[in-house]
């Protein structure tokens, strides 16, 4: 069915152009409301206790002491509950509202205390008094998969999912394979690191129920675990989408939401809950960190002929999305290459680690800095390019994955790595201007005027001028499944109208998606206004009223909300042009520029004249869902199963300064070639490849949570360090356009490939300076330094 851009002029403002954000200006200039700017005349404020523990009984509370304090409205522990004590994005709700007996991680909430003032409810907090019976920690996810029973952290068991993938019979081909190579991983914890903390408001409402609003990524994921654990009804529940400021993953589980609720419900006042830094790296799940084996046998020209794979995942104490961040592990677990035999053994396992769950990659993060790592020793062994054994190996449209899923749309993987190999090089480091000294490792006095620190490694602080400095070259390539899989019925929502306004056409979008940062409510707006030929678009605030639009996450929106509103609008035009023909004779009718055109007469009449004429109450609205192609669950003894709707491709070429004596890196420039399908939004879509390659650089080289015995070393951006604009170097971007026949406009989700690839190529070019093998990210400068096992 051909659209209304296949036949006319674009309106102003539709897709494939970059119209300004509505939200943009207040961004920039400091006057956008997120979450925590919510306020409400009468308020409380609501504080959370949490355990200082990641293991430990609680013999008993007390609460009167902080009751006792002025100021202090109410004090809730587990007792306190109204419905079911458990909520959870698992299959089966496996965490605690509030701590009931046991606690599994260091930060689970206990109590929570409502105050007249947010210092009141933290004092007050700090007076319950429990008594603990400290026990040791289960900290080791293979002491867990060795013994799952002896290392029980909780009542689900020790192992969250175990998915293998079996293709072929690795054994017999092993026996012959003229090349070998093996290489064990590490991927630490890394944290979304989103500047808007957790925060919301709670408002009690006089039929029982309450008013949440919320930063969130999924409002009917939330009510569906919110609604249990009140014991109220889901339409005693009413949830508006508040500021959200940034999320990758973090705001899929539920963090102050019941919380809040159930204090506002206790009180009867609205109750504000917003962490702080500490308590937000203690309140929401991270990137699940990973210990891989892998063993990859080839032929001498470099062609793959098996793999064995062992990928360990530790979700923490709670399921979370575990299970499915496992699936998406397995079935990506060798990337997009073509490998004939398999066995890959995928597992999630419970400790008493941090909680992990969502994160911007989502399993496919930790599988692809092994599998590239593999790449390049594969390489190395047959005497190959890095570019060269990718082109050998590479899936094209009509290969299989790991899960036997055979891509039925463009996959260019090869033209991909042809151009990112033909991108000019970045200027060779300045070694000109050096006192003769340097040659003996003696520095004298003299400046290097034509060199500027900034782009050293250890830039301003003057670690180096240029001695002991090398460069390095590297590359990645990431897969991504968009839109969730295995069988998810997954869907999104929209309601569109058109009306008049002030004399003009004018259109409504209301849908439930959450915008976390991305540019969905410009990209529902390009939309409606390519599709209806109607400028003026205005987005409703997202809310309930809406049907489901799932989550903001999966990279999959632009698919989804996006799919859901060009149907809603599609169906709106289709009854403005039916009323229009009846009305004027024409049937070869279009939209275009606010007016109705007749391929045979040109405009024939405006979209406000047949509104007024033809309707009742001069509006046409209409609410569709949009459901993407089913999939499959992955069989549970192989693997195989068309479990996902679409994959994305991104490759990176990263360039490195290092300075080998102490360890310190400048990413010098990053490229990418990235195929979109369509590009909808081009400065959108730049912002999210850029964004996306510096989480990337940030897991390469600095981003963890410290970890020592379960317990958090470093929960605050002094200690948590993430890029700056100073670690960020130039990106080159080349965009490509293979459209995917079974999604709208052809377009492919966008936001997660870039994070996938841009750390294994940093990492490949640190190896590539130093020919240490770096076998742990993130690297740290004794890695580099002392080499050692990672």
């Amino acid at each position: 069915m051909s659209t209304q851009s296949d036949v006319m002029p674009r309106t102003r403002g539709g897709v494939g152009e970059s119209p300004r954000r509505p939200d943009g200006t207040l961004k920039v200039s400091g006057e956008f409301a997120y979450a925590s700017d919510l306020w409400m005349d009468g308020m409380l404020w609501g504080t959370t206790l949490r355990s200082p523990h990641p293991r430990a009984t609680i013999r008993s509370i007390d609460i009167g002491p902080a009751l006792a304090t002025p100021g202090v409205y109410a004090v809730l522990t587990h007792e306190d509950v109204p419905g079911r004590p458990l909520y959870g994005l698992g299959a089966e709700p496996d965490q605690p509202v509030l701590a009931a007996g046991e606690v599994r991680y260091q930060g689970e909430p206990i109590a929570l205390v409502a105050a007249d003032h947010p210092e009141i409810a933290r004092r007050a907090a700090g007076r319950i008094a429990i008594d603990w019976d400290v026990r040791t920690p289960i900290v080791d996810p293979r002491a867990v998969l060795a013994d799952p029973e002896g290392h029980k952290v909780q009542p689900l068991g020790g192992v969250a999912r175990h998915q293998p993938v079996r293709v072929g019979d690795v054994d017999a081909v092993r026996a012959g394979a003229p090349v070998v190579v093996r290489g064990e991983y590490e991927v630490g914890i890394q944290d979304q690191a989103f500047l808007g903390p957790e925060s919301g408001l709670a408002v009690p409402a006089e039929d029982g129920g309450v008013d949440l609003f919320v930063s969130t990524q999924w409002l009917h994921g939330d009510l569906e675990q919110i609604a249990p654990c009140l014991g109220l009804p889901e339409d005693k529940i009413r949830m508006t989408l508040a500021g959200v400021g940034g999320a990758f993953g973090g705001r899929e589980d539920l963090s102050m939401q019941i919380h809040a609720a159930m204090l506002a419900l206790r009180t009867g006042r609205p109750v504000k809950m917003s962490y702080d830094r500490r308590e937000s790296f203690h309140g929401h799940v991270h990137r699940h960190p990973a210990l891989m084996r892998y063993e990859y046998g080839a032929a001498e020209d470099g062609r793959l002929l098996y793999a064995d794979v062992e990928i360990i995942l530790d979700g923490g104490a709670y399921t979370s999305s575990t299970a499915a961040v496992v699936g998406n592990a397995a079935s990506l677990g060798v990337g997009p290459y073509e490998i004939p035999n398999l066995r890959i053994d995928a597992y999630g396992v419970y400790t008493n680690n941090p909680p992990c769950g969502a994160m911007r990659g989502f399993g496919a993060v930790q599988a692809c800095f092994a599998y590239e790592s593999m790449m390049d020793r594969v390489a190395a062994a047959c005497g190959l390019g890095p570019l060269e054994v990718r082109r050998r190996n590479a899936v094209s449209q009509g290969s299989a994955l790991a899960n036997g899923q055979v891509i039925d749309s463009p996959a260019p993987m090869a033209a991909m790595l042809d151009r990112v190999g033909r991108v000019p090089m970045p200027p060779p480091l300045d070694t000109s201007d050096r006192p003769s000294g340097e040659a003996l490792g003696v520095w004298g006095s003299a400046p290097r005027s034509n060199v500027d620190l900034r782009n050293l490694p250890g830039g301003a602080s003057q670690t180096t001028h240029g001695e002991g400095v090398r460069r390095g070259v590297g590359y990645g390539i990431g897969i991504k499944n968009i839109c969730f899989s295995e069988g998810f019925d997954d869907f999104s929502t929209a309601r569109v109208r058109l009306e008049v306004i002030g004399g003009e056409p004018a259109v409504l979008v209301h849908t439930a998606a959450a915008e976390v940062g991305q540019g969905l409510v410009t990209l529902q707006e390009q939309i409606a206004r390519t599709e209806l030929g109607v400028e003026k678009v205005t987005v409703q605030p997202a809310d309930l009223r809406a049907g489901d639009a799932g989550s903001s996450s999966a990279s999959r929106q632009s698919y989804m909300t996006g799919g859901a509103v060009k149907a809603a609008c599609e169906a709106v035009r289709a009854r403005l042009l039916d009323l229009a023909a009846r009305r004027l004779g024409h049937r070869d009718l279009e939209l275009a520029g606010g007016k109705i055109v007749s391929r045979s007469a040109g405009v024939v009449a405006s979209i406000e004249e047949i509104l007024g004429a033809a309707t009742v109450d001069g509006t046409i609205e209409e609410t569709r869902e949009f459901h993407h192609k089913p999939t499959a669950a992955m069989d549970e003894a192989t693997g195989q199963g068309a479990s996902h709707v679409q994959l994305a491709l991104c490759v990176h070429r990263a360039v490195v300064d290092v300075d080998t004596d102490l360890g310190l890196v400048k990413v010098v420039e990053l490229a990418a070639v990235q195929d979109v399908g369509k590009i909808m939004n081009r400065q959108a879509l730049e912002g999210q490849i850029h964004g996306g390659s510096a989480q990337g650089l940030g897991l390469a080289l600095m981003e963890e949570i410290v970890v020592s015995g379960g317990k958090i070393q470093n929960p605050s951006f002094t200690d948590y360090l993430i890029p700056t604009i100073l670690d960020m170097p130039p990106m080159r971007l080349d965009i490509l356009e293979y459209p995917d026949p079974n999604a709208p406009y052809g377009l492919r989700g966008a936001g997660e490939p870039p994070t996938i690839s841009s750390a294994p190529a940093i990492v490949a070019a640190i190896r590539d300076a130093t020919g240490r093998p770096l076998t742990r990210i993130p690297v740290r400068p004794e890695h580099i330094v002392f080499g050692g096992a990672p």
